[in-house]
């Protein structure tokens, strides 16, 4: 824009700027490609999706540590091995718990991860899940107590079918809750971010589209599409009242028919730790939706042994703190079905190097319900622990898995550590991803339970009245592809261990 201006008699032409606002454009890159455009917004959503859920606070009551509390503990344990060339299951685990149910008489509250009878192919099978809803709704029948029962979608295939288990104590008034695994942390957040945005505003529900892939019937893709989230409520709970004070059943077993010929351990006590699993599993309750369970007060009790109840990621301190303080002259001992945690192996690893003796028996990973695994997690674990100098035993498997989820460290001063219950130690069992439950019970290792948990221990690493465990070379697998294969799924969540 111009103006004129005169002087002295000359007329002078002044140019003056004059600022425009013009409409935002977008760059040109932007206007030339707007497809490649729209694809790098929406990654850029995904990836702020994938950071919210994979950080954001937990539910309120989860990753609990309880106190340490004074109780008298049992040690339980379903082995499954073979005996004069046939195969042998000895089983206390729900036998127990229906004992337990059978004396309640004012309140019966159980969660587990598996409570349904679908069949692979099972081994030595039980019909677990249905002895365990009969049990709970004969109890209901006789006495007025309240009954819950906390599970996980995974049960009905999120949805897409019918559990008779389920459907049967919901009719006789026990009150069901599905947990809600919306509000936990993506484990698989590379899939969790696009099925939040995509599939998870239409919801599960019945359909036909597909095999069921834990039994038999056929389920709906958004079943399908739901499962590859790799996210549970995978504990394994049963707490009851109990005369004058309640008992809690902390286990690895699931009343799950196809896994009924699996080897659990499982330990059970009395006093303000069973409570403790109640304080835990209210929490679940809470945020799912379900009954407000309240929670009574008990007296304390005199023992020689200590249960503290850990949940979620509480186990992991629990379990790396244990490790980081043995010194030469202790043993640790480690019977487990996955292991895969960077932060667990690497403690292991260091204190071996500091003199501690290690012994671990490891599930061989090659049986899934009738389906054949790679071997992915343990055996690539096994490796890298077997090169460390720590002794590494697999479990003598025929179908049915080493299902076992046991810590046990013997200290010099004769006092004695062990840590039982749901969690795998991998990263999703062990990092706020899965709900889990475990209980770290500590004494001297001539108490009963410490003599128990040892013996069972020693039974199967030493091969005693049967055949456990096989050497490490039977599933030795040195593949660099199978290591690296490994890593890249125990970091970015795309595997189910």
């Amino acid at each position: 824009m111009a103006r004129f201006v005169r002087k002295k008699g000359k007329r002078k032409i002044v140019r003056k700027r004059v600022k425009v606002k013009r409409a935002w454009r977008a760059p040109k890159a932007v206007r030339a490609h707007p497809f490649l455009s729209a694809i790098a917004l929406l990654c850029v959503l995904f990836l702020l999706i994938g950071i919210h859920n994979t950080s954001k606070t937990l539910p309120r009551g989860l990753s609990f540590m309880g106190e340490e509390h004074a109780a008298t503990v049992a040690f339980l344990a379903d082995r499954t091995f073979e005996k004069n060339g046939s195969r042998v299951a000895e089983q206390e685990i729900f036998d127990h718990a229906r004992t337990m149910i059978g004396q309640a008489r004012k309140l019966i509250v159980a969660d587990f991860f598996l409570f349904n009878d679908f069949q692979g192919q099972p081994v030595l099978g039980r019909p677990l899940s249905s002895e365990l809803a009969e049990a709970i709704i004969a109890q209901k029948a006789m006495h007025p107590l309240e009954a819950v029962v906390i599970t996980d979608p995974i049960n009905t295939v999120y949805g897409s079918i019918e559990n008779p288990q389920l459907n049967s104590l919901e009719e006789a008034g026990v009150k069901v809750t599905f947990t809600n695994l919306n509000r936990l942390r993506d484990s698989n957040p590379l899939y969790s971010s696009v099925w939040r945005v995509f599939f998870l505003p239409f919801g599960t529900g019945p359909g036909l589209r597909l095999p069921n892939p834990l039994g038999e019937g056929r389920v709906s893709l958004r079943s399908y599409l739901t499962l590859l989230n790799f996210k549970a409520n995978h504990r394994k709970t049963l707490v009851v009242d109990e005369g004058d004070t309640y008992r809690a059943l902390v286990t690895s077993a699931n009343p799950h028919d196809a896994s009924s010929a699996h080897s659990n351990v499982g330990v059970t006590f009395t006093g303000p730790a069973a409570l403790d699993v109640l304080r835990a599993e209210t929490a679940v309750m809470n945020y799912s939706g379900g009954y407000a369970v309240p929670i009574p007060t008990v007296a304390a009790e005199e023992a020689e042994t200590t249960v503290q109840v850990v949940s979620e990621g509480a186990i992991r301190q629990a379990v790396l703190s244990a490790i980081r303080d043995t010194k030469r002259g202790d043993t640790i001992d480690l019977a487990m079905f996955y292991l895969s945690d960077r932060g667990v192996v690497r403690a292991l690893k260091e204190a071996r190097w500091r003199g501690v003796s290690v012994r671990i028996v490891l599930d061989p990973n090659k049986d899934a319900f009738g389906r054949e695994k790679n071997g992915i997690p343990n055996r690539q674990v096994g490796l890298e622990l077997h090169h460390a100098g720590i002794e590494v035993r697999w479990a003598d498997t025929h179908g049915e898995q080493f299902h076992t989820k046991l810590l046990i460290i013997h200290k010099a001063d004769g006092s004695m550590l062990v840590i039982v219950g749901s969690a795998n130690y991998t990263r999703r069992n062990l990092q706020d991803l899965n709900l889990e439950l475990d209980v770290v019970v500590r004494g001297a290792n001539e108490t009963q339970f410490m003599q128990d948990a040892s013996a069972y221990f020693s039974r199967v690493w030493n091969n005693e009245d049967g055949v456990y465990t096989v050497p490490f070379t039977e599933y030795e697998d040195t593949r660099i592809t199978r290591i690296i294969l490994y890593h890249l799924m125990e970091w970015s969540g795309l595997s189910t261990f």
